[in-house]
């Protein structure tokens, strides 16, 4: 008999399922505290969770029967998936189950927005009767900027569009193709908040979208602009918000996320420009319904069968085929999730080749894990071994695949071309032994590279003192070179630079590197 603990509100059509499966035993056990949960979960198999329960490193080196963890949604900032990975436990999502509920909730935020409902309710609910205090704005025939179309910012424009919406876009990830599809038109950053009556946010929360809109962007926007965000707090800064409202730069806000949850922004809060909700873009009865269902019956065909679904850590192979390939899986979402950040413009065609040993082997998962990892640097938790071929092609990525049975540089070989609407990339990969990977070519130059942690990647002018100036730089920001790797085209050509560090490299880092004698560019990596 396997066991699943159900840790969070769980809709009761998934516990529903956990209960009426063969071999299954569930207990539900909500509000834990985390040593509560540290001190129980040695007992189960399988624990399923929304966003409450944080499964940290110390929680799952205490689960000493634990195969998966399911996610009933789609972001895992709660989960500790690497420690998980080390552990041999699946993590598990609901990607897509909530995408509509979450892409409404962004619409109606908008309209609420336009048209100052929860203000005028209030006034209404006080006794007052003030027809010219609540004047809205019509949305037809405005632009909408939206900045991301994934999945839920795709639907965003399909809706606006309904409203007779003009739709522009800023997403580095994808092509003008298939934005073209969609009937959006892309433009650059800053030209989308420049011309944008309504800015809609719709991206991951990463590194380079923390702050993303800030006083810089708000002093591009248009006079009296209006400002969504339901994806993620951090990536509108809170403080230049207030600013701009303040200042009656951008007329009203809405906001269903923040930095902190629940948020103590009172200052914000006590705006009245400012709409907001606790965090509800996911919250509709059908969304977390669907959810439900999907991880509880994920995790019960995992425990039963071995299928896996949706998972973010394991490709979808049986046990003994992955024993085989595992090294070539790891190796080729390594490429992906590498050459992703060193190419510029939205990804029209990858062509991949393998070469050696995999060759015996169906290299179909390796594919598969490439794409996941190239996907990976722009949607997260949202992409995973299941859906990104689905994601590619949405997004209008050709695939190429084919094997090569010429004698190579190395053993086995992973090689990718990369073009986009801007440029083409080449990378390429090697195993040696059984497990040891490396990056051995990027574009012309011949490297040996470890993939792993923060990296940066500099190209620069083969002259003296680039290093010795990069490396001083480095040292007076705090930052250790772990590895350093050198490549150049000839004596006096253009080289190249990748370094490993012991911890991320600022942005303000990067600019003063960038303002080095001879560096001609550089990228900022985290693997």
């Amino acid at each position: 008999m396997k066991k699943v603990l159900v840790s969070d509100t769980l809709a009761k059509e998934g516990v529903e399922i956990f209960r009426n499966a063969p071999g299954i035993e569930v207990d539900v056990m909500t509000n834990l505290t985390p040593d509560e949960l540290k001190g129980v979960i040695k007992n189960y198999d399988g624990l399923a969770i929304r966003s409450a329960t944080k499964v940290t490193e110390e929680i799952i080196n205490a689960a000493d029967k634990l195969k998966v963890i399911g996610r009933a949604g789609m972001g895992l900032d709660n989960v500790a998936a690497e420690a998980a990975s080390k552990k041999g436990i699946v993590v598990m999502n609901t990607p897509g189950g909530n995408t509509i509920t979450t892409a409404e909730h962004a619409i109606a935020m908008m309209l609420s927005l336009a048209r100052r409902i929860p203000q005028a309710t209030a006034s209404t609910k006080a006794g007052k009767w003030e027809k010219k205090k609540f004047m809205g704005s019509e949305v037809s025939n405005k632009t909408l900027g939206i900045i991301g179309i994934g999945r839920v910012g795709s639907i965003v424009a399909n809706r606006a569009q309904g409203l007779t919406m003009n739709v522009i876009a800023y997403d580095p990830f994808i092509s003008q193709e298939a934005a073209e599809k969609m009937g959006i038109s892309l433009a650059p950053l800053d030209e989308v908040l420049q011309r944008a009556d309504f800015i809609s946010v719709h991206t991951p929360l990463t590194e380079d979208t923390r702050g993303l809109i800030n006083a810089a962007s708000f002093a591009k926007m248009k006079d009296g602009v209006f400002v969504i965000n339901c994806a993620r707090g951090g990536i509108i800064d809170e403080n230049d918000l207030y600013d701009a409202l303040s200042s009656g730069k951008v007329a009203g806000a809405a906001l269903d996320v923040f930095v902190d949850e629940p948020t103590t922004n009172t200052k914000l809060l006590s705006l009245d420009n400012l709409i907001c909700t606790p965090h509800l873009g996911a919250s509709t009865d059908e969304a977390q319904r669907n959810v439900a269902i999907a991880i509880a019956h994920q995790i019960v065909d995992y425990l039963t069968t071995g299928e896996i679904k949706n998972a973010v850590n394991f490709p979808s192979v049986s046990a003994e085929t992955l024993s085989l390939i595992k090294p070539y899986l790891t190796l080729g979402e390594k490429i992906g999730d590498f050459v992703a950040q060193i190419v510029a413009g939205g990804i029209k065609e990858v062509a991949i080749e393998y070469s050696g040993t995999i060759l015996d082997h169906n290299v179909a998962p390796v594919t598969v894990s490439f794409l996941k990892g190239l996907l990976t640097p722009a949607l997260k938790d949202s992409v995973n071994y299941i859906n990104a071929p689905v994601i590619a092609r949405e997004r209008g990525i050709s695939v190429i695949e084919s094997k090569s049975s010429q004698v190579k540089d190395y053993k086995n070989m992973i090689s990718v071309t990369v073009k986009t609407d801007e440029e083409e990339a080449f990378a390429a990969g090697a195993i040696f032994g059984r497990e040891d990977l490396r990056i051995v070519r990027i574009n012309q130059f011949m490297l040996d590279v470890i993939p792993e942690g923060a990296m940066l990647m500099l190209y620069n002018h083969d002259k003296p003192g680039v290093i010795g100036n990069i490396a001083t730089t480095l040292g007076n920001d705090g930052v250790n070179i772990a590895r350093l790797h050198l490549s150049r085209e000839q004596v006096d050509g253009e080289a190249l630079v990748v370094l490993s560090t012991d911890s991320p490299v600022s942005k303000d880092t990067v600019t003063r590197l960038k303002a080095l004698p001879n560096i001609i560019s550089v990228i900022r990596m985290e693997m």
